[in-house]
C-alpha cells in the first residue's frame, strides 16, 4: 500500500466526494481515504464502493472539518497509517439548508472557510512527504468575484448570498495557500465541479437534483482525476472547472 499514490477526500460520502473516490479507485495503485464526519456513513459508502469495479483500495477515517480534536486525531491516524498524504481534497461543505440568519451564515463560514482552512494546513506536513503532492480545494464559480459582477454572466443570477461569500473567500484562501506553497513543490488548485447531485442542498430529491437541474458528479470526479494525474498542471494555482479556468 505504500507504493500507492494516497488521497484523502474530505466529505467523501455523497456528492462530489463520493463520485471522486469512485472515480479514483477505478484504477490501480491508489488508496483513497475517506474522511467522514460520521464513521458509519463512511463505512456505508466504502461498503458501496467496494461493490464497484474497484482496482484500488480503501479505508474510512472519522473527521469533522469543525472540530479541532477530531482533525489532530485524523492527522496522527494517517500518519500512522500511510506516513504521508499524496493528495489531499478539501471537500467537505454546506449551504446550511435549513438555517437563517446568523446562524446560517456562521455555519457556512465554519465548515467552508474555517474548517477548509484549518484542515488543510493541519495536512500540509503529510503532503510534504509526498514526492508529487497535490491539494485541491473544492470550491464554486458562485464565488468567483468576476463572474458575480458581469451581469451577462449565468453565475450572476443566482442568490445564496452567504454561500457566495464563502466560497470567495475560500478562493482567496487557496491563492495565499499557492503562493505559500508553491516553492516547496505542492501544487494547489482551487476547483469548481458545476451543480452537480449532491447533499449540499439538503436530502431530499428536489434538493439533491437541484430541482432536476443537478448534473452526474461522475463527470467531475473524473475531471478532478485530470488535475491529481498531472494533465492540468499548466494551470497550477488557478481556479478550474472541467473544461478550463475562472476569473477569481
Amino acid at each position: 500500500m505504500s507504493e500507492s499514490t494516497i488521497v484523502l477526500i474530505t466529505g467523501a460520502n455523497s456528492g462530489v466526494g463520493y463520485a471522486t473516490a469512485k472515480t479514483i479507485v477505478s484504477h490501480p495503485n491508489y488508496h483513497v481515504i475517506l474522511a467522514c464526519r460520521d464513521a458509519s456513513k463512511g463505512q456505508e459508502a466504502c461498503s458501496q464502493l467496494q461493490t464497484t469495479n474497484t482496482q484500488g483500495t480503501l479505508s474510512v477515517i472519522q473527521l469533522d472539518v469543525e472540530d479541532d480534536a477530531s482533525i489532530s486525531k485524523a492527522v496522527n491516524t494517517v500518519s500512522e497509517q500511510f506516513g504521508r498524504v499524496d493528495v489531499f481534497i478539501s471537500n467537505a461543505g454546506t449551504t446550511s439548508p435549513g438555517s437563517t440568519g446568523r446562524d446560517k451564515i456562521g455555519k457556512i463560514f465554519s465548515t467552508n472557510v474555517f474548517g477548509a482552512m484549518l484542515v488543510s494546513e493541519a495536512f500540509v506536513p503529510l503532503l510534504l512527504q509526498s514526492r508529487r503532492p497535490c491539494l485541491i480545494q473544492i470550491s464554486s464559480g458562485l464565488g468567483s468575484l468576476a463572474l458575480a459582477y458581469d451581469l451577462q454572466s449565468a453565475h450572476s443570477v443566482a442568490p445564496w448570498d452567504e454561500y457566495r461569500m464563502s466560497k470567495a473567500a475560500l478562493n482567496m484562501m487557496t491563492i495565499q495557500m499557492h503562493k505559500r506553497l508553491k516553492d516547496q513543490n505542492i501544487r494547489v488548485f482551487a476547483f469548481c465541479p458545476g451543480l452537480v447531485r449532491s447533499m449540499l442542498r439538503g436530502s431530499s430529491e428536489e434538493a439533491v437534483s437541484a430541482q432536476g437541474h443537478a448534473g452526474d458528479p461522475m463527470e467531475s470526479g473524473k475531471a478532478i482525476m485530470e488535475i491529481i494525474v498531472g494533465r492540468r498542471d499548466g494551470d497550477v494555482g488557478k481556479f478550474l472547472h472541467k473544461g478550463g479556468c475562472y476569473p477569481w
